[in-house]
């Protein structure tokens, strides 16, 4: 089982950087915000591989996510962190650990769509507090009914 599943993603999804583009119309290929949150999508897409990253009005990330066919995250049992729901899915999440960001708290987890495919979900926060809020504001992340589709399908 793999330690690292947060920094495999991270290196899975620097190829889609180079090979995809972010492009606002592509947004819709994203799963809905909750609202109030100042949040914008940027959606980065390869094959059957879609990569959403919320960022705030200063550009940083809030969460990110990457839907792909197959689980990209396996998580172990000795990470499990807090439960809770995203989209009215009963998740848990689990520690990640970030080398170059001691201190930081991360967090990932992975939920089943309904069309079989797989959103693989992680959030990092400085604080308790902003770890909480996070959690609790990924709550009202809305997928489609069927889940977001692959382009072309």
């Amino acid at each position: 089982m793999n330690k690292h599943p947060l920094l495999q993603v991270c290196f899975a999804l620097s190829g889609l950087a180079l090979a995809g583009t972010a492009m606002a119309q592509d947004a819709a290929m994203c799963p809905q915000l909750p609202a109030n949150t100042g949040l914008t999508w940027e959606y980065r897409g390869s094959g059957d591989t879609q990569l959403c990253r919320a960022l705030r009005s200063d550009g940083s990330e809030a969460f990110g996510l990457v839907i792909t066919a197959k689980p990209t995250f396996d998580p172990s049992r000795s990470d499990r962190a807090e439960r809770g729901t995203v989209d009215g899915h009963e998740v848990r999440w689990y520690r990640a650990e970030l080398a170059q960001k001691p201190g930081v708290q991360a967090r990932e987890t992975v939920i089943e769509l309904p069309n079989g495919r797989s959103a693989h979900l992680w959030l990092q926060a400085d604080s308790d507090a902003t770890l909480q809020a996070d959690l609790l504001m990924l709550q009202g992340l809305r997928f489609e009914p069927a889940g977001p589709q692959v382009a072309g399908q």
